[in-house]
């Protein structure tokens, strides 16, 4: 058994909050980039404009 300190984490694209590894990604863990529904449906922030 692992403890929940152990599992692998990512930061969610939409919302930059860190979020860990669960059972049910285990087969697409690789294409993971949101830490829920809600940052899923809104999506990534626009990226912000360079100056220059």
């Amino acid at each position: 058994m692992r403890s929940k300190s152990d599992l692998p984490t990512k930061l969610c694209v939409a919302c930059g909050r860190p979020f860990t590894w669960r059972k049910t990604w285990a087969r697409d863990w690789d294409n993971v980039k949101y830490c829920s529904d809600r940052c899923r449906t809104v999506g990534a922030p626009p990226p912000t404009p360079r100056p220059g």
